[in-house]
């Protein structure tokens, strides 16, 4: 086991948009917690249309979803509202304590809770930590915040590892 499993997610997709969700929810999923920026849309942007299409899908395939983001309210309300889900704002990922909360929210419990995001530090350790199921995604756009691209390459490292154990490289 490597000092760096903690942060290993449990899958890894190119794009929020292109998972095998019927697959997901015939596996017994029914709550997705979503990370926003750069999963779903550029980081800071505006729910797109592809965002609102996926979230109507996943609802009328009978998923909850929810918004898990460390933003402030201003950023993940109106997002929120045009893709039709529930939000927790200001959630101090990496700790546990919103993915807690979302899926009390949701009414879903860590055996039937995924997460998808782009970030190992925040997104997937926040999830492993809570026992959700964690869906790593390749960041949308590479220009992000200088604390994020200093992340990034700490990033890399791990994912340099998992990628070996997987053996992907």
């Amino acid at each position: 086991m490597s000092l760096f499993s903690v942060f290993y997610p449990d899958a890894e997709y190119p794009s929020a948009y292109g998972l095998p969700y019927e697959s997901l929810y015939r596996k017994g999923y029914r709550g997705i917690i979503y990370d926003i920026d750069n999963t779903l849309v550029v980081h800071g942007g505006p729910a797109t249309p592809e965002a609102v299409r996926l979230f109507a899908r996943l609802h009328k395939m009978g998923f909850r979803t929810i918004l898990l983001s460390n933003n402030r309210e201003a950023r993940v309300k109106p997002f929120a509202e045009a893709v039709g889900s529930e939000y927790i704002c200001k959630a101090h990922k990496p700790s546990p304590e919103g993915y807690y909360r979302s899926m009390e929210q949701m009414g879903t419990d860590a055996s039937t809770t995924l997460l998808v995001g782009d970030q190992l530090f925040t997104d997937v350790w926040g999830a492993k930590q809570a026992g959700i199921y964690s869906i790593l995604t390749t960041p949308i756009h590479p220009k992000e915040e200088i604390q994020i691209i200093l992340k990034r390459k700490l990033e890399a490292v791990i994912l340099y590892f998992y990628h070996r154990r997987e053996g992907k490289r």
